[in-house]
Parts: C-alpha cells; sequence; structure tokens
C-alpha cells in the first residue's frame, strides 16, 4: 500500500523540553518536521544550567530543527516555566494564535536532580517532580483538548519505574508512574472526540547526562550492542502523531530495544 511521504503535513504540534541537541526532545521534534509538521517547540534551560551537564545553545537547537523542516512548514520556539500558573495554556494559546489550530501536544519535559531514596525525600522535592513530570503534562492535556478538533494525539513521556527499581529516584519515579497510571482514563474521555492519549517509556538513552562508568554498565545491559539514541524513542513519539496509529490509544508502550535490568 502507498505511504504518504510526509504524514504530517499540515499538523500543528507543540513538543516541550526541547532544550539541547542531545535530547529526545530535539529527536523528536526533527522527525516532525521531516514528516512535514509545523512546529512549535518549548525549552526551559534554566533547568539545565543546573544540571552536570549544562545547557545548549538554543539558537543552535532551533536552527538544527530548522534545517529539517518541509517546503512551507514552519516552527516557532517559546521558553519558560511551565510550573508556573498558566503557562501550560498559555503555551497551547500562542501555537492556536500562529497557526489557527493545534493538532498533537508532546509533553517531554521532565525535572532531573533533587531527588534520593526514601530515608532523604523531603517533601519539597516530591512537590517539585510532581509539578514538572505529572502536573504540567496533565495540564498541557487539558488545555489541549479544551481546543483540539475533531481528532488530535496527546503523547506523555514516562519512565522505567515499571520494569524495575530506580533507586534513589523516589520523586521522579513517582511522578513518572502518575503519567502513566492517568493515560487510559485520559484516552478514555477524549476516545469520542477521536483524541488519543498514549504514554512513552523510551528506556535509558543516552542523552549526555551519563558518567563513562554509568554509560558502560548501561550498555552491557543493551543485548543489542549499542545504546539507544533520542533518535530511538523519536520514531515511535513521531508515529504515535500520525494516522498510522490512528487504532492506538490509552497505552504506555515501552521502547527499549531489549534492555535487561537483571544484568
Amino acid at each position: 500500500m502507498p505511504r504518504d511521504q510526509f504524514p504530517l503535513a499540515g499538523r500543528v504540534i507543540v513538543i516541550t523540553g526541547v532544550s539541547r541537541r542531545a535530547g529526545i526532545g530535539y529527536a523528536i521534534a526533527r522527525r516532525a518536521a521531516e514528516w512535514g509538521a509545523d512546529l512549535v517547540c518549548h525549552h526551559f534551560s534554566t533547568h539545565d544550567d543546573k544540571q552536570p551537564w549544562g545547557s545548549d545553545d538554543i539558537a543552535a537547537v532551533c536552527a538544527g530543527i530548522r534545517s529539517h523542516l518541509r517546503s512551507g512548514a514552519r516552527m516557532i520556539d517559546v521558553g519558560g516555566d511551565l510550573t508556573d500558573e498558566g503557562a501550560p495554556a498559555a503555551l497551547i494559546d500562542t501555537a492556536r494564535s500562529e497557526y489557527g489550530r493545534v493538532d498533537a501536544v508532546v509533553c517531554n519535559q521532565a525535572l532531573s536532580g533533587n531527588d534520593g531514596a526514601l530515608s532523604d525525600i523531603t517533601a519539597d522535592d516530591l512537590d517539585a517532580h510532581w509539578r514538572v513530570n505529572a502536573r504540567t503534562s496533565i495540564l498541557l492535556a487539558q488545555a489541549f483538548a479544551a481546543v483540539a478538533g475533531d481528532q488530535g494525539s496527546i503523547v506523555f513521556m514516562t519512565s522505567g519505574q515499571a520494569m524495575g527499581p530506580m533507586r534513589s529516584e523516589i520523586a521522579y519515579a513517582a511522578s513518572k508512574a502518575a503519567i502513566a497510571g492517568i493515560t487510559l482514563t485520559l484516552s478514555d474521555e477524549l476516545a469520542a472526540r477521536n483524541i488519543r492519549v498514549n504514554t512513552v517509556n523510551p528506556g535509558p538513552v543516552d542523552t549526555g547526562y551519563m558518567t563513562d562508568e554509568v554509560r558502560q554498565h548501561v550498555l552491557e545491559q543493551f543485548p543489542g550492542g549499542r545504546m539507544a539514541t533520542p533518535d530511538d524513542p523519536a520514531r515511535l513519539v513521531v508515529w504515535l502523531l500520525s494516522d498510522e496509529s490512528q487504532w492506538v490509544t490509552g497505552q504506555v508502550i515501552n521502547t527499549e530495544g531489549g534492555f535487561s535490568r537483571w544484568k
């Protein structure tokens, strides 16, 4: 059967957490651009500034994405803290004001750090992860559903907390589990409007945060003999944005390349 060369042509996609060229959000944005989408890319370098890997040059990030846009397609970038009151709705409103419509949202923003084991975790740590990873994603879905037409796609990003223990990451694992856990409920609520809701677990991906020691340990757990790259989960995410996945909703999908946590 023939396939559309640009399956996202004419679609407006909002992608959050597009701050680093080594990140998953950047890979998703580039693939969506190659598939013909118009893009709204959100970034918040202040978070990366506080991390060991540091922030990237946002101008270079945006230029890299724009170089993959199809003829006639456009991209805008929007910076800001999505935990600010009203920020998720404002981001969706910006997309609709710019393009006249919004067809999908990928909730890729995430908080790293300020975490610990059960004996160390604080209420502030738990609240911080909840605000970024769970609350913001749900509010983005709410804002998108309020303006979406008769079809659309929402993609959340979870982690591997259901596949094995995540030691010393209590706040992160709890917030990501909340997103995976609400997927089916949200998909049921929005199904009558042909708005699909799915969640992707990319597994361990080499986005520049691993030390050499950690990278080698993780590499040994991939049976394919290579590390996961940001483009690996990106291929699944953009497929979930297209009509090729129109019968897929309410799913938490693991794309881990056979990663084994028990070696």
